[in-house]
Parts: C-alpha cells; sequence; structure tokens
C-alpha cells in the first residue's frame, strides 16, 4: 500500500459518538462544561474510536530518533553524539520519558528511524546515517520521506494490535527544532526568524548561524508549499517524517494521537495539510518554549491544555497529559449524576 492509497482510505472522526461523549459528561452532577478542554478531549477521543464507551487503559509513546546534516553549520550545541547518548538512556529506560511514562503506566517503543549511529534497545528502522545537509540540497529523497512516514503507520498498527489504545509522539534528535523551524517557515508562510528558536539553549551567535542556515536550506531548495510531502523531503528530518505517519496512522486505524510539542507539531501539520481529516485524530497536549509553537496551534486550530513551559521533547509533554486523561475518565465514568443526587440537570 503506497501513501496515497493511504490517505484516500481516511475518514473524518464521528461527530455523533463526539457530542453522545458530551452528552454523557452533561449527566454529571456538576457545573456543564467544568472540566473545561478535558471534557473536549475525551469526546475527541470517542469520535476517534466511534463510541462514547471510551477505553485508554493501555497507552504507548512512540520515540523516533534521527540525526539531521544540517548540525555541520553549527545550528546546535553539539552533533550527532548527542542523539546517541540520549538515545542511549532511551534504550535503557532511563530517560526522562521512560521514567514519566513508567509513571502512569505507558510502553515506551524507541525507534531508530535515522541516526548515525546504532544504540542498543531501540527498534532498528533505520533509512539514512542521518539526513544529507539541507543547506546544500535536499534533506533525503522523497522515497525515503515516503518510507518513513510509512514507518510510522505502520507503528500505530502494530501498537493497536498488542492492545494500545492511546499513543504519544516522541522524537529525539540533534538538530530537528532546525528542521521544524524550516518546515513552519515554508507551510506557514512565516519567516524564518518569527518561527525559530534557541532550540537546547543556543546563545545569541548560535541562533543566528540556525536562522541563516535555514534560510539558505529554502532559498536552495524553493519547497512548494502547496505539496507536503516536498517539503519534508527537501528540509524535513527523518524524526519528522515517522511522526507525520503516526498522525496519520492514527486516523487509518482509528487510534487517537496525543501530539507534543514543536517538533511534533511540524508533523501533525505536515499530516493535516495532506489530508484535512486527520486534524479530528489529534490531541493536543501542551505548548512548547518555542516560538513557532504558536503559530502551529492557530494553523491547526488547537488550544493547548498545559501550559507548563515545558521543552524538553521526547513526547515528555505528551505523556504528562496521560492521568489528567485517566482522572478525566474517572469523572466520565464514576461520578454521581444528577439523577443520583434528584436534581434537575443543569442546560447548556
Amino acid at each position: 500500500m503506497t501513501l496515497s492509497d493511504v490517505l484516500t482510505r481516511v475518514q473524518p472522526a464521528d461527530q455523533e459518538a463526539y457530542d453522545a461523549c458530551i452528552a454523557r459528561f452533561d449527566q454529571v452532577a456538576k457545573p456543564v462544561g467544568s472540566l473545561g478542554k478535558l471534557e473536549d478531549l475525551l469526546a475527541r477521543i470517542a469520535a476517534v474510536t466511534g463510541s462514547a464507551e471510551i477505553n485508554i487503559s493501555s497507552k504507548a509513546v512512540a520515540v523516533f530518533c534521527a540525526d539531521n546534516g544540517v548540525t555541520r553549520r553549527g545550528v546546535a550545541n553539539g552533533g550527532h553524539e548527542v542523539t546517541t547518548a540520549v538515545a542511549g538512556i532511551l534504550g535503557r529506560g532511563k530517560a526522562s520519558v521512560s521514567v514519566m511514562a513508567r509513571f502512569c503506566g505507558a510502553e515506551v517503543l524507541p525507534v531508530d528511524i535515522g541516526m548515525v549511529d546504532t544504540v542498543e534497545g531501540l527498534r532498528d528502522c533505520k533509512l539514512m546515517r542521518g539526513t544529507d545537509d539541507m543547506t546544500e540540497g535536499s534533506a533525503m529523497t522523497q522515497e525515503c520521506a515516503e518510507k518513513a512516514v510509512m514507518t510510522g503507520i505502520e507503528t500505530v498498527k502494530e501498537l493497536k494490535d498488542k492492545g494500545v489504545r492511546l499513543i504519544a509522539t516522541g522524537e529525539t534528535g540533534i538538530g530537528n527544532t532546525t528542521t521544524s523551524s524550516a518546515v513552519c517557515a515554508v507551510l506557514l508562510n512565516r519567516s524564518v526568524r518569527e518561527v525559530t528558536g534557541r532550540g537546547a539553549g543556543l546563545d545569541d551567535e548560535g541562533l543566528s548561524r540556525k536562522i541563516a542556515a535555514i534560510e539558505q536550506a529554502v532559498s536552495v531548495n524553493r519547497p512548494n508549499p502547496a505539496d507536503p510531502m516536498d517539503v519534508l523531503h527537501k528540509v524535513g528530518g527523518l524524526d519528522i517524517a515517522a511522526m507525520t505517519g503516526l498522525f496519520i496512522g492514527g486516523a487509518l486505524h482509528r487510534v487517537p494521537i496525543v501530539m507534543d510539542g514543536f517538533i511534533s507539531g511540524a508533523a501533525a501539520l505536515l499530516a493535516v495539510r495532506l489530508c484535512q481529516d486527520i486534524r479530528g485524530y489529534i490531541l493536543p497536549s501542551h505548548e512548547s518554549g518555542e516560538p513557532g509553537t504558536r503559530f502551529l496551534m492557530e494553523a491547526l486550530g488547537f488550544s493547548p491544555v498545559l501550559q507548563a513551559g515545558m521543552r524538553l521533547g521526547e513526547g515528555t509533554g505528551a505523556v504528562a497529559l496521560f492521568p489528567l486523561l485517566d482522572m478525566a475518565l474517572s469523572v466520565y465514568r464514576d461520578a454521581a449524576t444528577f439523577a443520583d443526587i434528584q436534581v434537575d440537570q443543569y442546560k447548556r
């Protein structure tokens, strides 16, 4: 099956299931809508699965690891060895996201989609040993980008077949705020300076190099903003491509996918630009500190639930949403109703 075949099979999320979930929430003995965005998120989950009987007891976060050739331009504090180090603790279950996921009973699936080095404990789906330097030409071929997207789609099926009912997006890879900023600048028709931040802590000189590198990459490659795959293969990254596939796979297999921060948001925008119906299968989590995040949220029509100033990556912001969803679901299922307390139901 090709990517085009997959996209033609995506159906809109189920509005009737969404409405049924909200109607049930309205029966709970509390002010109508008083759990705010959490009620909307549960209703979105119902719309994804097509049922107001919500089950998110089994959760996972897929963390795609990849290197980016543009780091040779001094756009980050370090080179591929940083990706290798972080991937190493992911493989040992000691990364920040590993600890957070374990706390809330979620599985972590770390995937090498394009690292320079090979690390134990990661699923080997390596397509390249890091992308090419996008300031000199395309980061990867369109065929390679599509393979990475298909890997993300297949990951959703694998996890669903294991019983997973809620998936968070995660990534690690030095230089991936650079590629995300490039994708956003092109797709959102924004200046590179507007959407580019300091990543893992660049100083002023480093930020200037980063902006210049992205501007050069866009100038050299001339990605077509009307063609998301053209943008992805020319100025994107393999981790972004695989997460794009994760969002598409969620829509294909009717599994809700939790968006993390800026990098995950760039992948979500690519997926939605490929097929607008995919938006209904995505759950926003938090707003990261990268300046481009605000523009991404506006373009996707999302409002973040968490405002914690997080910018760690790895899927940590998405995983932080898991316990809140569990608590909201407990209210949905177990709290007293207006009928129980013999009080007239509040109306919207």
